[in-house]
């Protein structure tokens, strides 16, 4: 993967609760120096890293981010409600 980001950029990833998979948010995120390898960098979030996979969906834009959840997400007889 050809990463784009740089320590300090915010960006914005679709992320699952771990403990109810069939839930999902739209969740800002800090762009950091990996703590355990200061090599790579990783998406720091609740207190988390994740690191920058293709693995997790990463916009630059919350409203790229919204459109991409409603899309994966949210039905058709659902369209009015966002619980991003």
């Amino acid at each position: 993967m050809n990463n784009p980001y740089f320590p300090g950029d915010i960006v914005y990833m679709i992320i699952r609760n771990p403990h109810a998979q069939d839930v999902a948010q739209v969740q800002q995120a800090a762009v950091v120096q990996h703590p355990d390898n200061p090599s790579d960098l990783a998406l720091f979030v609740h207190e988390t890293y994740y690191p920058i996979t293709d693995e997790y969906a990463i916009f630059t834009s919350e409203e790229a981010a919204e459109d991409a959840f409603r899309e994966a997400f949210v039905s058709d007889d659902e369209e009015g409600q966002f619980y991003g």
